[in-house]
């Protein structure tokens, strides 16, 4: 999962996904970065904690920490929040199998419509709402997808 700063969107989709899958079984390796090192070694935003809170879901243990080349072998899908997240993240790839693992999260809702998930950040409170009920969504997508369940 990845976003421009690693406190808000990307963890929060790191949370619904991995609890997602907890919560069915499925062994999944999940994680989240950030395009940019403006909070390597923060935990998220106190919003997005509040918000999964809840929800059930405890993100208060994350720390941020910035996109690498090494994530391309680490991980089957890396998904962005944004066109700005994709440019970043695609222009590290090694070749083309590195690029076919890159999507946006969203485009599990609505396939192929590359739309961005708004960063909450500068936004009010209800925007984490919205959020979190994007990445839901797209997350029950994703494990229905990748493991018909």
């Amino acid at each position: 999962m990845v976003c421009l700063g690693n406190i808000c969107r990307s963890p929060m989709a790191e949370g619904i996904l991995r609890s997602k899958a907890k919560s069915k079984g499925i062994a999944i390796q999940v994680d989240s970065c950030g395009t940019a090192s403006y909070h390597v070694g923060e935990r998220p935003d106190p919003r997005s904690i509040a918000k999964m809170k809840e929800h059930g879901i405890d993100i208060s243990r994350l720390f941020g920490r910035q996109f690498s080349k090494d994530d391309f072998k680490d991980f089957d899908h890396i998904l962005v929040m944004d066109k700005n997240n994709f440019q970043n993240v695609s222009r590290l790839a090694r070749g083309q199998h590195d690029l076919n693992k890159v999507d946006f999260i969203l485009n599990y809702v609505k396939p192929d419509s590359d739309h961005d998930v708004p960063d909450p950040y500068y936004g009010e409170e209800d925007g984490f709402e919205k959020v979190y009920q994007m990445l839901n969504e797209a997350s029950d997508l994703f494990i229905r997808k990748h493991f018909n369940v």
